[in-house]
């Protein structure tokens, strides 16, 4: 086995602390990468609180992962010694499933496997995430990254990048559309940049009108303070497509006025309790209510060669993995911009 180390939490209230742990020797078809960088994703915080229920203690967290590679299998293809690589939400899949089998392995209906509070395809073997120096992954879960791009700017592309970048790309957003991006935080400022980067004239929603500078700056084209009913009434009926960051409580069917005729309100946010949507707010227009998690691995591979030809990373603010309370306490106050990185050097 491999000796490694990282931060865990060993139960819901305890906090995250220096851990070591193994991880298994690499296999014919595994690759291991020494990790440099770990995004910090509110899921992590998540899960870690238990608050989703079902969390598997001691965790090590972190699912926005790149370093570089220092050692392959002898049947691995894709990567060799020195090439940077990322690892996202997911390490494996059954594989065998219909859905595995179009690239959407993020919907694998037999047992997905994700990178950290899970479990391996055996279902008994805990999965450990990126707040740790080192991983073990099949090559088939591992992606390459740009060697052009800022690598702690990749790492929150592999949750925040490709949840955002997923539904735009799957419902075509492009050019032609009016897209509003709800929320401008870790995923919102991603959706901000993809959605301009296709084509689309967006719009954020925000709550705070302190953000507007922060928006425009991104690309935007156009900012509404969903605080102020005369701004809000300005745009009911003009979207083609919302895009849902928010994981706080909001109404649904204040949002869904806004929407055109057959306009589809996608939510890729989690808030905590479940929403009360009025049937009414779909039936008049036609308008559908969506959601969408991450992408499977061509997709997010799509993703980050797409990142590469245009330039795009997330916006970070690196810690200290010795930080990581604190970075927590800002992110859940909105105090950042727009996503947390740990430099890994620092373990």
């Amino acid at each position: 086995m491999i000796q490694a180390k990282g931060y865990a939490a060993q139960s819901a209230t305890s906090d995250l602390a220096p851990w070591n742990f193994q991880r298994r020797e690499v296999g014919p078809h595994d690759v291991q990468f020494d990790i440099q960088y770990c995004g910090i994703c509110h899921s992590d915080l998540h899960q870690i609180r238990d608050e989703w229920g079902g969390s598997i203690f001691p965790m090590v967290p972190g699912h926005e992962i790149v370093g570089k590679v220092v050692k392959v299998g002898a049947q691995v293809k894709k990567f060799k010694a020195g090439d940077l690589a990322g690892v996202g939400c997911l390490v494996d899949s059954c594989r065998t499933c219909e859905n595995c089998k179009d690239g959407l392995e993020q919907y694998c209906t037999n047992h997905v496997s994700f990178t950290y509070n899970g479990y391996e395809q055996d279902k008994k073997t805990p999965t450990y995430g990126g707040y740790s120096n080192t991983i073990v992954v099949h090559e088939d879960f591992v992606l390459r990254v740009p060697a052009n791009l800022s690598l702690p700017g990749v790492a929150p592309l592999l949750c925040a990048g490709i949840t955002t970048y997923s539904p735009l790309r799957h419902w075509k957003v492009g050019k032609g559309h009016k897209l509003a991006v709800l929320g401008l935080g870790g995923l919102g400022h991603m959706g901000v940049k993809f959605g301009v980067a296709f084509g689309a004239e967006v719009t954020v929603l925000s709550s705070s009108p302190s953000k507007e500078a922060a928006a425009k700056q991104l690309g935007a084209h156009k900012f509404v303070v969903t605080s102020d009913q005369e701004q809000l009434n300005s745009v009911r009926g003009t979207f083609d497509f919302i895009l849902d960051t928010v994981s706080a409580e909001h109404d649904l069917n204040l949002y869904l006025s806004l929407l055109k005729t057959n306009g589809t309100h996608i939510c890729v946010g989690v808030p905590s309790k479940p929403a009360d949507v009025s049937a009414f707010s779909i039936i008049v227009g036609r308008k559908s209510l969506a959601g969408s998690m991450i992408g499977g691995l061509p997709e997010t591979q799509e993703m980050l060669d797409f990142c590469a030809q245009h330039n795009i990373v997330s916006d970070i603010e690196l810690i200290k993995i010795q930080d990581i309370q604190k970075a927590f306490d800002r992110m859940i106050k909105g105090d950042v911009r727009y996503r947390f990185v740990i430099d890994m050097a620092s373990l």
